[in-house]
C-alpha cells in the first residue's frame, strides 16, 4: 500500500492523497518519507473499525476513490487469532465500504487476494472460479469481498475486486517469508523453513502491483474482479536456496543445507495458487520486473533498512511470538 499512496502522489499531483493508517505493528511510516512533505499527500491515523471516525471522515475530506489495503494479512498468526481477523478484516471492510457508499464515492477498490480460491496443484483459477479458502485470513477476506461485491449488486455501488499473487520488495515487514529470510541471512541466522518446503508461491514485486492497481483505477470496470497474478513460481525451500546463494555466496548443495532449519508446519499449508490474469492482460497490464532485478533491490533495501519497525527482531522467530491485539476489544 505505501507503495502505490507514493505512486500516486507523485503521479497525481492535482489530487488530494489521503492515507488512513491504524499503524498497526507492522506499519512504518518511514516508507513514505519521501512523500510526507509534498503538498497534495496527508497522512490520518486512525482505525476502519471505528463507524463514527470513519463516516466524518467521508465527510469532512471529500474523498472520490478509495483503495482499500487496510487487513490483518499473516496467515500463521490468523490460525491463533481467527475471531480478531474476522473483526478487522470483515467488520472493518463493512464499515468502510457502508460509509464510501453513503458518500457517494466514485470507485471503491478492495484489495484481496489469491488466497481465497484456496490451494491447487494443477488447476489454473479464474475470477469465476469457486472460493475455498484453507486458512482464517484467506476466510476473513473471502467474506469481506461477498460484503464487498454486495453492494454491487444491491445498489450498483462501483466496487472493483483485485486478488493478487504474493507481493515481494521494500517496506514489507519481515514477517513475511522473502524479507524474513533476507532479515535472518543477513544476521547470519538460517532460514526457518515450515513443513517440507515444497509449497510454491507465486512472487509478484511491488512496483508491477503498484502498475496493476493504477490500470484497475483507470480502466476497471465497476463490479469485476481481476486477478492480478505472474507465471514466476518457486518452492519455499528454492527461495531459501536462492536467498542463500545470493547474500551467501555459495552454490554448495552441503553449505546451503547449513543455512536452512526445517520447523513443523503451520495447520494448513496450501500447495500453489496458480492464477489466470487474462482480463488484467486485457486492460494493458502485464508484469515488467524480472525476478533477479527485483530479489537484488529487495535484497539491498533490507540492509540499510531492517531497523524501520521498532519490533523487526520479533518478526524473525519461526512462529508468531507478538500478540498485536492485545489490546483490542471485540464487541
Amino acid at each position: 500500500a505505501s507503495h502505490v499512496v507514493v505512486s500516486l502522489v507523485k503521479n497525481y499531483p492535482n489530487y488530494l492523497i489521503v492515507n488512513l493508517d491504524k499503524l498497526d505493528y507492522c506499519a512504518s511510516l518511514k516508507n513514505l518519507e519521501t512523500v510526507s512533505k509534498k503538498e497534495n499527500y496527508k497522512f490520518i491515523q486512525g482505525d476502519i473499525c471505528e463507524p463514527h471516525f470513519i463516516k466524518q471522515l467521508f465527510e469532512t475530506e471529500k474523498i472520490d476513490i478509495v483503495f482499500h489495503f487496510a487487513a490483518q494479512t499473516h496467515v500463521d498468526l490468523s490460525f491463533w487469532h481467527a475471531l480478531e481477523f474476522t473483526y478487522v478484516n470483515v467488520y472493518g471492510t463493512n464499515v468502510l465500504v457502508a460509509a464510501a457508499y453513503e458518500a457517494n464515492v466514485e470507485k471503491f477498490v478492495y484489495v484481496s487476494t489469491d488466497e481465497v480460491y484456496g490451494g491447487s496443484i494443477d488447476e489454473e483459477f479464474d475470477e469465476s472460479s469457486p472460493k475455498r479458502p484453507t486458512n482464517p485470513y484467506a476466510s476473513s477476506k473471502a467474506a469481506a469481498e461477498c460484503f464487498v461485491q454486495s453492494y454491487w449488486e444491491r445498489y450498483q455501488f462501483p466496487v472493483v475486486i483485485t486478488r493478487s499473487s504474493n507481493v515481494y520488495g521494500p517496506h514489507q515487514y519481515p514477517e513475511k517469508v522473502i524479507p524474513k529470510f533476507i532479515s535472518l541471512l543477513q544476521q547470519n541466522r538460517k532460514c526457518c523453513i515450515h513443513g517440507s518446503g515444497l509449497q510454491r508461491r507465486n512472487f509478484l514485486y511491488a512496483t508491477d502491483v503498484v502498475e496493476a492497481f493504477l490500470t484497475v483505477l483507470k480502466e476497471g470496470k465497476p463490479g469485476e474482479i481481476y486477478n492480478i497474478g505472474t507465471n514466476f513460481e518457486m518452492s519455499i525451500a528454492q527461495l531459501a536456496k536462492e536467498l542463500i546463494h545470493l547474500i551467501k555466496k555459495t552454490s554448495s548443495e552441503s553449505e546451503m543445507e547449513h543455512w536452512m532449519d526445517y520447523v513443523k508446519d503451520r495447520p494448513t499449508n496450501d500447495l500453489r495458487y496458480p492464477m489466470n490474469s487474462e482480463k488484467m492482460h486485457n486492460l494493458g497490464w502485464r508484469p515488467k520486473v524480472p525476478w533477479k532485478e527485483g530479489i537484488k533491490k529487495t535484497i539491498e533495501w533490507y540492509k540499510e533498512n531492517f531497523h524501520n519497525w521498532k519490533n523487526a527482531e520479533k518478526a524473525l522467530e519461526p512462529f508468531p511470538v507478538t500478540d498485536p491485539f492485545a489490546q483490542l476489544n471485540v464487541p
